[in-house]
């Protein structure tokens, strides 16, 4: 289950990234930084799971800090 998330979610990544760096249209930087958080969230969790600690609590601290960065990009936008 945690393996069909962190694709889904990093090829929802990629898409937004390229359709920013092909279109030179940011307007879905917001959207990208939410996802790009939600599969550090992914990656965190499995790595928890296979008990390597200090790289998966690492991870979830990325996760929070693209969360708050997303919020603040959807906040300046509307």
């Amino acid at each position: 289950m945690l393996k069909i998330l962190q694709i889904l979610f990093s090829i929802i990544t990629v898409a937004f990234a390229g359709y920013g760096l092909f279109t030179r249209d940011f307007q879905f930087q917001a959207y990208m930084m939410l996802f790009l958080g939600l599969t550090m969230l992914v990656l965190g969790l499995q790595e928890v799971k296979r008990n390597k600690k200090v790289t998966g609590w690492m991870l979830i601290g990325v996760f929070a800090f693209s969360i708050f960065a997303a919020i603040q990009s959807f906040m300046l936008i509307y």
